[in-house]
């Protein structure tokens, strides 16, 4: 039995792709812009082991399966029929491949590839959301190259959903306008201390202290993203306004600060850790501070449990988990904060994804000279995955804005002007 047989019976003959294998054999359509290429019997072993996106991830991670065309058209296609559904083979479907491949090669089990991050490799590392344990895999997904952020993410270097205010605008305007959205909800003006946790390569800590004269502090558990936004502050010259520092959030002394920016840290904290972390963001600010905290959430509360064994946590973002935003408000409100503004945000994140894969697409071969084809190939299939996500509504992105009162004395504006006129 011919491979392309079995592709056909699995997803059957109306699949809007083309389908290639090792043997020679083709099926789909022969006119698509899209093909998928079986190039090794290592694939098959992937799909037999783990069916579904998993084991297609380990297959076009390691090399074994590959695709030609655009990878967010593909996933597009192949959504319906394969990440839906999973593929499913039969007892006379496995035969078939079993027979044409040989026995032995096909029930031989393969190590996943070595970018995989599973619950094995983690035990040695700490409690799940322990500091140790935190900063270690943080590291696993920050850590990878500076100069791969660069050719993936911009000059802006902000791996955070940029806010576009027009459908026309760069990825550089959206996020400039990303990041003065939040200044302006903040309420940042000259003389204000403010804290940025999770900050990244520094975009949100230099806007403030450029745009508003505000002394800001930002703080990562990635030793390389510190090193890359101090080097950065010295060369634009806000060293005495601006400063990151590599330590955990946790140990930043209570009490200080006028202004709080969480953009992108509440994925890695855990859902029995979030009422701690909004309660030690609340004690960090002063009373009439306000807390600005910008996140990926589920969009609903009452969903499963978050899938902790699924590609995004083995690939990309070990022990991440996200909550509704429900939940988030909720406890924000618990924990003291007066919620004031909150908006969910996700279209624009599928743009800026969008924006993300045109660069590595572009930047191609000077990623994969930075960080290997496996590497750069887990990042075009996780960011093109996501870009569906959000179109789809299977996540979403909320900014909740809160106020630690001051008395009954808010600090906020009879009506805010968060958004000037776009020109």
């Amino acid at each position: 039995m011919r491979l392309a047989e079995i592709f056909e019976r699995v997803v059957g003959p109306e699949a809007p792709i083309r389908f290639r294998a090792y043997d020679g054999s083709a099926a789909g359509d022969p006119n698509s812009d899209i093909t998928l290429v079986i190039r090794t019997p290592v694939a098959l072993n992937y799909l037999a082991q783990s069916p579904g996106a998993l084991g297609l991830t380990r297959a076009y991670v390691s090399g074994h399966l590959d695709l030609e065309g655009d990878m967010y058209t593909a996933l597009r296609r192949m959504s319906d029929f394969v990440f839906s559904e999973g593929i499913r083979l039969s007892p006379l479907q496995l035969a078939g491949i079993a027979k044409d491949i040989g026995w032995v090669k096909f029930v031989n089990r393969v190590s996943p590839p070595p970018q995989e991050m599973r619950g094995s490799r983690l035990l040695g590392r700490g409690t799940r959301h322990s500091k140790k344990r935190d900063a270690e895999v943080i590291q696993h997904h920050y850590d990878v190259s500076n100069a791969f952020y660069e050719l993936v993410l911009g000059p802006s270097m902000a791996y955070t959903c940029a806010v576009y205010p027009t459908a026309e605008a760069t990825l550089e305007q959206a996020q400039f306008h990303k990041h003065d959205l939040v200044a302006r909800k903040l309420g940042l003006s000259e003389g204000m201390h403010l804290l940025d946790v999770g900050c990244g390569w520094g975009g949100m800590v230099l806007h403030a202290a450029r745009e508003y004269g505000v002394k800001a502090l930002g703080v990562t558990l990635s030793k390389e993203q510190a090193e890359w936004a101090r080097k950065r502050i010295a060369e634009e010259g806000m060293g005495d306004l601006a400063e990151v520092r590599h330590m955990d959030y946790r140990d930043v002394p209570d009490g200080s600060y006028d202004r709080v920016s969480s953009i992108g840290l509440t994925e890695h904290i855990g859902k029995k850790n979030v009422p701690a972390y909004f309660a030690s963001l609340y004690h960090k600010l002063k009373p009439g501070g306000r807390l600005l905290n910008h996140c990926i959430t589920r969009p609903r509360n009452d969903l499963p449990p978050f899938k902790s064994n699924g590609v995004i946590n083995r690939y990309v973002f070990p022990d991440g988990e996200l909550e509704g935003p429900g939940f988030l408000q909720t406890v924000m409100n618990d924990t003291g904060f007066e919620i004031r503004h909150q908006e969910n945000l996700r279209e624009h994140y599928a743009l800026t994804l969008r924006d993300w894969c045109a660069n590595l697409d572009r930047n191609w071969d000077a990623a994969v000279a930075e960080v290997g084809q496996a590497t750069a190939r887990v990042w075009r299939l996780y960011m093109a995955g996501c870009v569906l996500g959000f179109e789809n509504d299977v996540v979403q992105l909320h900014q909740i804005l809160g106020v630690k009162p001051d008395g009954t004395d808010s600090g906020m504006p009879l009506r805010p002007a968060f958004e000037p006129p776009v020109a």
